[in-house]
């Protein structure tokens, strides 16, 4: 039996191997547009790769249908993922906050063990080759790329992502070939990505780094809050939090929703605590300028900015300073309201939301419901995880049950 897999990515390699694994007499063509395998894998966590999460559920993971995943995470848990890493010879490093990372900390040594699994089991590796095509004549496949047709494939696995990373050439092939075998699909777009704000002086804030809490307002009602380092760019706003509150913003940004967030840069700290703080910190210096004393609780960059926005004049002294300024001041360094204008787009974010709608796909073998055979598995199918290994755990279950069902 011939098998194609067209993506080399994560969950391509786990359906190859899985599949060889449990059947030696398959044929199994990888085919992949780059000349290696596993560009995403090498680019993630800052080339560390934060491979997978030791404690994962469901809720981890967002789309049209986020319980389509339940049972690849029942069928392949992390227990699993681990054994399997060790049946490669790749060592894991489980840290407190559940991230897992190769314990060489090198996401080259994950792409190497990987290959040589391939290699040994016999898997072909069809790199910096480009599938451009995929038709079915007699219940057999057949690949056509720009050089040449491959022919007379059993079943194919559609596993070549979305355009997330485009420089690594990431595209939306797989869509298009999903809907030449009648799939349909959801709009795509880029997730856990740095924010537009429409602040106009957004250089003033660049490189400004802060632990805060970050509510996301869509159409006026509070959608999610999220707690982490938020950083301020040239272009808005970045850091965990926000690449964390970016998966719940950017789908309805896409439909023109009005799209808010709300920055509480002081979030272990109530109201009253801070109001009373800032009302000390002014009258133990009374003569002293107000926009230096506030440096003691937040970035100088920020302190006049804030001033500012409370048209408070930045020379102004803190005996000067009312009840009500210092009110505004709290109020707005606790709810620093912000428009999402646009997102810093594909070419800057860690995956894709949206894809091959996953009612047409069977939960079980990850087949298709439109077309015997033909199989789907990874970032292709509108399923996205959250930052912290969530996505390449997505890759890894979804490309075991593929080959375990091929």
């Amino acid at each position: 039996m011939k098998i194609a897999i067209i993506g080399a990515g994560a969950a391509g390699i786990m359906a190859g191997i899985t599949a060889k694994r449990l059947n030696k007499d398959l044929s199994i063509d990888i085919f992949d547009i780059n000349k290696g395998i596993g560009k995403k894998i090498l680019a993630s966590g800052n080339g560390r790769c934060n491979i997978s999460n030791s404690n994962i559920t469901y809720n981890n993971y967002i789309g049209e249908n986020p319980s389509f995943v339940k049972d690849a995470l029942k069928q392949f848990t992390f227990n699993d993922f681990e054994k399997f890493c060790k049946s490669i010879g790749l060592l894991l490093d489980i840290k407190e906050t559940c991230k897992v990372y190769p314990l060489s900390n090198e996401a080259k040594s994950v792409v190497n063990l990987l290959e040589s699994a391939c290699v040994s089991l016999g898997i072909n590796l069809n790199l910096g080759v480009k599938v451009e095509d995929i038709e079915k004549q007699n219940d057999k496949f057949e690949l056509k790329t720009e050089e040449k047709i491959y022919k007379d494939y059993d079943k194919v696995v559609i596993s070549c992502g979305l355009a997330a990373a485009p420089q690594l050439n990431a595209t939306e092939l797989g869509m298009d070939f999903a809907s030449k075998f009648g799939h349909s699909s959801n709009l795509t777009y880029p997730s856990l990505v740095g924010l537009h704000t429409d602040y106009e002086q957004k250089s003033r804030l660049q490189g400004v780094k802060k632990e805060s809490e970050v509510t996301l307002y869509i159409d006026g009602n509070k959608e999610a809050s999220i707690v982490g380092d938020v950083l301020f760019t040239k272009y808005g706003v970045s850091g965990f939090a926000i690449l964390d509150i970016s998966q719940y913003a950017v789908y309805p940004l896409s439909l023109y929703q009005d799209v808010q967030i709300a920055v509480n840069l002081f979030p272990t700290i109530n109201r009253n605590e801070l109001l009373a703080s800032i009302e000390s910190l002014l009258k133990s210096l009374p003569n002293q300028n107000t926009s230096l004393l506030l440096t003691g609780l937040i970035s100088n960059k920020l302190a006049p900015i804030i001033l500012e926005k409370c048209k408070i004049p930045t020379e102004t002294l803190a005996k000067d300073i009312n009840a009500k300024q210092i009110r505004a001041i709290v109020n707005n360094l606790i709810n620093w309201r912000f428009k999402i204008t646009d997102t810093q787009g594909f070419k800057h974010a860690e995956a894709s939301g949206g894809g091959v709608r996953t009612d047409e796909v069977d939960p079980k073998t990850y087949e298709s419901k439109k077309c015997k055979n033909l199989y789907f598995a990874g970032e292709v199918l509108d399923i996205v995880g959250n930052r912290g290994g969530f996505n390449l755990h997505f890759a890894w279950a979804s490309g075991y049950m593929v080959g375990k069902a091929i």
